[in-house]
């Protein structure tokens, strides 16, 4: 399967963080996916592609032409998908991808996932989702989710547009639909 993996490109975060997403990104090529993402090489984003690339999995980067510049993206990418903005590289993403994978992050990050997921509400897609919940990074969100249906502004079953896995070992599972 093609995975979209969105998370943060920031280096200001917990080493845990980038290390999840190096070791899953490592299992994901084991396992025989390939990646595709932002194509940032800092960050969430920088790791999750190394750790693909020490395990020589395939790598499709897309980014905005803003981003093609200097050091901002990861280089042994197989592919580059260079688009004009930050939508056209959201469609592109998501036409790629078999399932799509919301690493840690901030507000990029959030719009990617919630983009995806209304767009599965809607049944523009049934591609998985999945949250992958390192430290408890999206407990709140969750909370706040459950609480927007609890409200009556979200359906009840809508958690079924996303599953959470807390352990790449359970990411592979979910992906194989054995979770």
């Amino acid at each position: 399967m093609r995975i979209c993996v969105f998370g943060a490109s920031s280096e200001n975060i917990a080493e845990s963080y980038k290390s999840s997403a190096y070791q899953l990104g490592e299992d994901l090529a084991k396992a025989g996916h390939s990646l595709v993402f932002g194509g940032g090489n800092s960050g969430l984003m920088g790791a999750i592609a190394r750790g693909f690339d020490a395990a020589d999995g395939y790598i499709i980067g897309i980014a905005p032409e803003l981003f093609d510049t200097g050091n901002i993206l990861y280089k042994l990418c197989d592919e580059k998908i260079i688009t004009p903005d930050m939508s056209s590289r959201k469609v592109k993403m998501m036409e790629l991808a078999d399932a799509f994978i919301a690493l840690a992050g901030g507000i990029g990050t959030y719009d990617e996932l919630f983009e995806v997921m209304v767009d599965r509400q809607l049944k523009y897609h049934d591609k998985p989702i999945i949250v992958y919940n390192v430290n408890g990074y999206y407990d709140q969100l969750l909370a706040m989710l459950d609480h927007t249906v609890e409200e009556g502004f979200m359906r009840e079953g809508s958690g079924v547009l996303y599953s959470v896995c807390q352990s790449s070992e359970e990411v592979i599972k979910c992906l194989e639909g054995k979770l």
